[in-house]
């Protein structure tokens, strides 16, 4: 029993070392990078760049406040995953080498938002003070429920800054064929199909033509968003499936534990012990 406990201590120290490693090494390319896009005169690089560095001390600060613990593997993740979406993402123009690169982080971020939700929902349900008992279908669902949430506040997040900003997240696609009532010649609801488009013209209101689209339509940010969220629904599944399982058998080697927060006072409570017994 005691070797035991000490093999968990001892897994806590490592994952502590690898949470430290990976947001120091992280935070020294985000650095660099800024070092770089000031030289280049980016300034608007420049601010995502010390964006990056506020948004990776939010897991500790939400360790802090809430009182809770964040499993390495969750939060070497976060760390990650930030970093993938601004630094490589939007100023390496991962986004636009690699088409799949946006699709891989919303399906990540669907299943990280459901581990969220999870866990406080699990929380709760732990908690001798909290008198209702939630089953864990209950609590798979809510999890999904909530990740969906945030992947729709994202979407509009990104509806509101393309608007507002004049930028472009919700990234355009070329479309060869089109469904619309908009272009009906008689006003009737009944759509007209426009398949194998050749090309687009664009012209302003002086009639100066702006660009010429070849091979389709330039669809505005449509796809993309129900892409987005329909990865998002991917990886909220998975995660909440997993969860349902986790807590219908409280099994702790369940890939689960490693994404579900969990309260500082339980988890200090079990080091103590295993300390005593040591």
């Amino acid at each position: 029993m005691k070797k035991k406990n000490k093999k968990k201590i001892k897994k806590r120290i490592s994952g502590k070392k690898r949470k430290l490693f990976t947001y120091v090494f992280l935070r020294f390319l985000v650095i660099v990078s800024m070092i770089v896009q000031i030289l280049n005169g980016n300034w608007l690089n420049v601010i995502l760049c010390i964006a990056t560095l506020l948004l990776f001390t939010l897991p500790g600060l939400i360790q802090d406040k809430l009182k809770v613990e964040f499993p390495t593997t969750l939060e070497v993740i976060v760390y990650l995953f930030i970093f993938s979406h601004t630094i490589l993402g939007e100023i390496a123009n991962f986004y636009g080498t690699f088409p799949y690169w946006d699709t891989m982080l919303h399906t990540i971020s669907g299943f990280l938002c459901a581990a969220v939700g999870f866990s406080l929902v699990d929380v709760l349900n732990q908690d001798e003070s909290f008198r209702i008992a939630m089953t864990p279908i209950f609590v798979s669902i809510v999890a999904f429920c909530f990740s969906m949430t945030i992947g729709v506040m994202w979407e509009f997040v990104e509806y509101s800054i393309d608007h507002i900003l004049m930028q472009d997240m919700q990234k355009d696609r070329i479309v060869s064929a089109i469904s619309s009532v908009k272009i009906n010649p008689e006003g009737l609801n009944e759509p007209i199909i426009i398949k194998d488009i050749n090309k687009t013209e664009i012209y302003s209101n002086s009639n100066k033509k702006i660009t010429t689209i070849q091979h389709g339509y330039l669809d505005l940010g449509l796809i993309d968003t129900m892409k987005d969220l329909f990865v998002n629904f991917l990886g909220a599944l998975i995660f909440s499936i997993i969860g349902y399982f986790y807590l219908k058998n409280r099994d702790q080697s369940s890939i689960a534990k490693e994404f579900i927060p969990k309260m500082k006072r339980k988890i200090n409570d079990s080091i103590e012990k295993a300390q005593e017994l040591a």
